[in-house]
This record gives C-alpha cells, sequence and structure tokens, in this order.
C-alpha cells in the first residue's frame, strides 16, 4: 500500500502528466502539420530549437528556463513586476518544465504521421470544392489521428518521468512541485526508505512500460490506415 505522501505525490504527478499533454497537443500538432506540409526560410533552425530538449541534458534546459521565466529572468523578470506573475518554483512551474521537455518528441510522432499522408487526398478534397481548413479537419486529421494518439502517450510518459528540468526550474517541493522521479530521488539519499524508493519506481515503471507499448501500437496501427 502506498502511505500518504506518496500517494499526494502519486496524484500530482498524474495531474501534470494529464495537463502537460492536453495543453502540449494542439501545439504539437500546429507545429508539426507546418513542419510536414510547408516550406519556408529558417525551417530547419525551427526543427532544430524545438528538438533541443531531446538533446541538451534536462537540466540545461531546466537552467534555460529559468534564466527566460524565472523571477530574475529576461521575460520572468518583466512578468512579475509588471503583472506579479511568477513562473518559478511553483506547479505553474512544473507544468512548463513538462511540456518543454515532451513537446518534441509529440511533434516528431506528429509530423510523421502528417508526412505519411499522400498529397492527392488533399487536392481531391480541394477540387471538390472543400476549404483548407475543412480538409485539415476532415481528411488529415482523421489519417494521423492515431500518430496523434501515439504523440499524446509519450508526452504523458515523458512529463510522468521529468525530472532534470523540473528539479531546476520548480524545485522539489513537496505537495507542490515534487512529483515522483523527485521523491524518488530524494528518497534514495535516506536511509530506511528503499521499500518507498521501491513501490515509486515499480510504478513508474509499469506505467512507462504500459505507454510504450500504446505507442508502438498506435504507431503501427497509423501505418496501416494511412497505407
Amino acid at each position: 500500500m502506498f502511505s500518504s505522501d506518496e500517494i499526494t505525490v502519486i496524484i500530482l504527478t498524474l495531474k501534470v502528466a494529464c495537463l502537460s499533454t492536453l495543453l502540449t497537443i494542439p501545439l504539437a500538432i500546429w507545429l508539426g502539420w507546418i513542419l510536414a506540409t510547408k516550406n519556408f526560410f529558417g525551417k530547419l533552425i525551427v526543427e532544430g530549437l524545438i528538438s533541443i530538449p531531446l538533446v541538451a541534458p534536462p537540466v540545461v534546459t531546466g537552467y534555460l528556463l529559468l534564466v527566460l521565466l524565472g523571477k530574475n529572468g529576461i521575460l520572468g523578470h518583466w512578468l512579475f513586476t509588471t503583472f506579479g506573475i511568477q513562473l518559478a518554483f511553483n506547479f505553474i512551474a512544473l507544468l512548463i518544465a513538462s511540456m518543454v521537455v515532451s513537446l518534441p518528441l509529440a511533434v516528431r510522432n506528429i509530423k510523421s504521421s502528417f508526412e505519411l499522408i499522400d498529397p492527392d487526398f488533399a487536392k481531391a478534397s480541394g477540387s471538390l470544392g472543400a476549404s483548407k481548413i475543412s480538409t485539415f479537419f476532415r481528411i488529415y486529421l482523421p489519417m494521423a489521428f492515431p500518430g496523434i494518439l501515439s504523440g499524446a502517450v509519450l508526452v504523458f510518459a515523458r512529463s510522468l518521468g521529468e525530472f532534470g528540468a523540473t528539479i531546476s526550474f520548480a524545485g522539489n517541493i513537496f505537495g507542490k512541485t515534487q512529483t515522483i522521479a523527485l521523491m524518488v530521488y530524494s528518497n534514495m539519499q535516506i536511509p530506511g526508505k528503499e521499500i518507498q524508493v521501491t513501490r515509486l519506481v515499480v510504478f513508474s515503471v509499469v506505467i512507462s512500460l504500459i505507454a510504450i507499448i500504446a505507442s508502438e501500437y498506435l504507431n503501427k496501427k497509423k501505418k496501416y490506415l494511412i497505407k
């Protein structure tokens, strides 16, 4: 059985993962669509910037968020002094960190889904009088849906296990920003907490395994439907 502290952390982690998924996917769909169907100057730079959290150490991503959005950061200082909004070391910071590190996974997955769709479908839809918006919602979005759902699963799983950017930008505050990964890290340093650590690790591994299996299944379904 999980202790009350563990339940608090698990609920907070699931809450962040769900909200991060809901907020990230619409942005990922838009970016994936643009990158898959449009050619423009600086496209490679945009793709590179989006992918930075995939290759940069998570702590570096968190530090960059702190420099940009922290209370004394480039943008964060203006937000705090003008509107009294503080984005670092609170739940919002936790959410932002999760979204930033998981966005590249969703964009890459969704972009590949749009790229697999034959452009002739759009041409046929246009020749029948459908607008670009109608074509997107009636042709592209349904055909790419398995890939979008797969991207959502990856965002959820990545948010569930986020550590580096979170501890740098949101901190490790119990009840406010401490997630499963951060509690495991904290308890690993305390003698006698091995059982608690094991419970949380097993829970994380099971959820992650389910997410990976679901993502692989949806990716295979995506290729089948598009063909």
